[in-house]
């Protein structure tokens, strides 16, 4: 489980950097298709927030990965 929540964390972590960056920046215009933020029509005009919070949710689950850790050693 803590494997799953790991690498969703970083997936989440690099589309909300990235959202963020293409958005704010116009950077990667190739890779317009590959974030999330960009792919689901829902969110349109709300990119920058959207990618902030897809950002933090995936440290929030890096976060818990890691205590998740740090809670079965501790025993």
């Amino acid at each position: 489980m803590k494997m799953v929540l790991t690498l969703l964390g970083w997936l989440l972590l690099l589309q909300g950097a990235g959202g963020l960056l293409n958005t704010v920046l116009g950077w990667w215009r190739w890779s317009h298709d590959l974030l999330l933020v960009n792919r689901l029509p829902f969110l349109e005009g709300y990119e920058v927030f959207a990618a902030i919070v897809i950002g933090v949710l995936g440290f929030v689950l890096l976060a818990v990965a890691d205590s998740g850790k740090s809670a079965e050693s501790g025993r």
